[in-house]
């Protein structure tokens, strides 16, 4: 018999864990959702490769998302850190920036940082704001650190000296003496972890990452060995990173701070490949999970990248995708408070779950609500893998619905209502507070729960078009297969811009460019299908933030840089000024290793499917709803509402003045009728 290969991704969320499989001949995609293993992530991913592949398939490669470090420092439950730093710079982790946050509130609280005073320790060195050694280390100050791990277990230490990144030689000094009498334990330098000025900045990201490592290399130690028996000889385990990139579980437990926010990138990435595919280059992404609402932008075909962002507060200085998460997903409960109805952020997650789940949860989540509403078809829940307790969930709303006096199909629009307008106040964080109009964009909804919300939230927005991908329901984990090997490298080089020499410029882009062809041809890419793309941090004198501006190729040109830096600094604020000073601040290379892949095969021909008619509420009232297979449209094929359609991952609700049309590559375009 002839073995078939398949690319596969695994996405996994906190209720269910979504797995793509690619043909490698053909390029043709399934999915299927298993619901999550919180107790060990990798179970989930085992089921699901083991429920997908038949017989005579194997896998070819294999990409993840994963929210393991992140979840560690949402909860506060990574390691116990110490944290090594220059004498007399003790406080710097602690008193923090001087960023207040919310300037104009008066319960505004700074926030919690991940490692306290008491496990802050010292040591008598400095390095100059030039390199140059001021005070060499006295090594023997260290051994207060051995004995402090040795009595209170710390699992890692952070060492994050003055000017580290201008010259490292303390810095590997210290972890020298330290791998010598502690060999066991993780060790996260500042010069490693972020070779890029801002102190405290600086210390936060090494402390972060410090505080994520041993959980981060414990969770995929485990996944590895486990998909050994699953993969290829020789296969590897490949992890998305926070900057919408792939690298390999090796480079991810050497790197863990990069998987941070591994599990929403995908659903950007297949933004991207969805708007060069139809033409869409402005799109707002939204991926509506069990737990967690995502929004991130396309922008003139690109995700939205920033080179900080920040976690609980405290900020990271790593390259991102630009992602907006809220507490909002079709397992969010509704619960009261002040007479008033909340909905989220709690979630009921897979265990229980939703009460219509049948796994003992008996809070009114907004699944209950859609399936009280009618809107979600109990007997062909996740492609038939589920049976919905109708019962249940109207049980679950009713016992929060009556104090209120409202019956349970009013009660259920209400949390309906109120988890649309939350997400609506999300997509407006990253659009209309950063002067953007989302009115200029396409709503690309994906998620197991984004589908059945879409129209809702686009007439909040007074979005024009929404737009359903293939296989809604596990997109993010589609967007994977469509991304490539990347590692960002950066230094600090401050000046000004035009006083700068285009040959050290140069000299320094491409010594960024030796570690990043380095990095990847470790990680097993080939010479020809690596390529970088160069970056500098430009500011006008006197500001304190930058731009992150494209650099070109060859030889800088400095008057090419200034002139985009100046129609960039238009674009985004409205003004800009080409007699004013421009400082640099940092260079930046991404190295990029094109990882090989099948097209996409042409959208399927119809398939034959019986249509069916039942009452869905729509705005307080029962309508006579047509509910029809997703399948059983092709391209060009249309579609008005009210109406839903079903498919193996997802419900998508069309309400009533709503019209759906089959685009190119399968994808539904969803627009209101003219004068509805």
């Amino acid at each position: 018999m002839t073995s078939t290969g398949y690319r596969v991704s695994a996405d996994i969320g906190g209720t269910f864990t979504d797995i793509v499989f690619q043909n490698t001949q053909t390029g043709a995609v399934r999915a299927l959702k298993v619901l999550s293993t919180p107790q060990n992530p990798a179970l989930a991913v085992l089921d699901g490769v083991k429920k997908g592949l038949g017989e005579g398939e194997h896998i070819d490669f294999f990409v993840h998302g994963t929210t393991v470090g992140l979840n560690s420092v949402l909860t506060r439950k990574g390691a116990k850190v110490a944290l090594v730093t220059t004498e007399n710079f003790r406080d710097v982790y602690t008193i923090q920036g001087n960023d207040r946050g919310e300037i104009f509130s008066i319960r505004w609280r700074k926030p919690e940082p991940l490692v306290s005073v008491e496990d802050t320790f010292t040591v008598r060195e400095r390095i100059a704001a030039d390199g140059t050694v001021e005070t060499p280390i006295v090594l023997e100050e260290l051994n207060a650190v051995i004995r402090a791990v040795s009595e209170s277990s710390y699992d890692a230490i952070a060492i994050c000296f003055l000017f580290g990144f201008r010259n490292p030689q303390h810095e590997l000094a210290a972890e020298a003496y330290l791998r010598e009498r502690l060999p066991d334990i993780d060790i996260a330098l500042s010069h490693r972890v972020s070779p890029e000025w801002r102190e405290f900045n600086r210390i936060s990201t090494t402390v972060m990452d410090a505080f994520t490592a041993p959980v981060v290399r414990r969770y995929l130690s485990t996944l590895v060995e486990q998909m050994a028996d699953t993969l290829p000889e020789g296969g590897r385990v490949h992890v998305m990173e926070s900057n919408g990139g792939a690298m390999t579980a090796d480079a991810a437990a050497s790197s863990p701070l990069q998987t941070l926010l591994s599990g929403p990138v995908g659903g950007t990435i297949g933004g991207r490949s969805l708007a060069e595919q139809t033409g869409r280059a402005n799109l707002i992404c939204v991926d509506m999970g069990g737990t967690s609402f995502d929004a991130s932008l396309i922008v003139d075909g690109l995700p939205s990248i920033s080179n900080e962002t920040t976690l609980e507060g405290l900020p990271v200085q790593m390259s991102v995708v630009d992602i907006h998460v809220i507490g909002a997903g079709g397992g969010s409960i509704a619960w009261e408070e002040a007479n008033a109805l909340r909905v989220g952020p709690q979630s009921a997650g897979s265990v229980p779950g939703p009460a219509c789940y049948g796994r003992g949860g008996v809070e009114p989540t907004v699944s209950d609500a859609n399936l009280v509403l009618k809107r979600l078809d109990s007997s062909n829940f996740s492609g038939g893998e589920m049976t919905l307790d109708a019962q249940a969930a109207e049980t679950a709303v009713r016992s929060l619905g009556d104090p209120f006096g409202l019956e349970p199909a009013a009660f259920a629009q209400g949390i309906i209502d109120i988890i649309n307008a939350k997400m609506a106040d999300a997509i407006r964080t990253i659009t209309v507070q950063r002067g953007i109009d989302p009115r200029d964009f396409a709503l690309l909804a994906y998620g197991g729960a984004g589908p059945s919300q879409a129209a809702a939230l686009a007439e909040q927005l007074d979005i024009g078009e929404v737009i359903i991908p293939v296989h809604p329901g596990a997109f993010s984990a589609f967007g994977m297969l469509q991304t490539d090997m990347r590692h960002d490298f950066k230094m600090t080089w401050y000046g000004d811009w035009s006083a700068a020499s285009p040959p050290e410029l140069t000299q320094a882009f491409e010594g960024l460019e030796d570690q990043g062809r380095e990095h990847l041809k470790h990680e097993g890419m080939d010479e020809t299908d690596i390529s970088f793309e160069r970056s500098v941090d430009l500011r006008y004198e006197g500001q304190e933030y930058v731009l992150t501006i494209p650099a070109g190729t060859g030889r800088v040109d400095l008057k090419a840089v200034r002139d985009r830096f100046d129609a960039a600094y238009q674009a985004q604020y409205g003004h800009s000024s080409a007699t004013a000073g421009v400082e640099v601040a940092n260079l930046r290379v991404a190295a990029l290793g094109r990882l090989r892949r099948p097209g996409l095969p042409s959208p399927k021909d119809r398939e034959s499917h019986d249509i069916r008619t039942r009452k869905v509420y729509f705005d307080g009232a029962e309508h006579d709803t047509h509910v029809v297979r997703r399948e059983a449209y092709a391209l060009g094929d249309t579609l008005v509402g009210p109406a839903i359609i079903e498919e193996e991952t997802t419900t998508t609700l069309v309400p009533p003045g709503w019209r759906v049309e089959v685009i190119t590559g399968g994808h539904l375009s969803m627009t209101k009728i003219d004068g509805e």
